[in-house]
């Protein structure tokens, strides 16, 4: 049985790989296969583009988000909120 690496891909997997190498979660292997898709399809080169300006915007923002424990407290405040509305 041969092992055969599929070098080209349809878009919606370039865009999920995208994602991945965005996240640092992507294999070599991928990255190389993206960056060969890349090469000839105009729509994913833009995708592209356009996830990593987001990214930089959203690193350069320094949002700071809710630590889990205020988060808990607004849920509970939330269901007992909604809790009362029904009653």
């Amino acid at each position: 049985m041969s092992r055969k690496i599929k070098i080209f891909m349809p878009c919606n997997e370039a865009n999920n790989i995208c994602n991945k190498a965005q996240y640092k979660e992507a294999s070599l292997l991928e990255k190389l296969k993206l960056n060969l898709h890349l090469i000839y399809c105009k729509a994913c080169r833009g995708y592209s583009l356009n996830n990593s300006k987001l990214t930089k915007r959203i690193e350069d923002s320094k949002l700071e988000c809710l630590d889990p424990k205020c988060k808990e407290d607004m849920k509970k405040d939330l269901e007992k909120a909604l809790k009362e509305q029904l009653h």
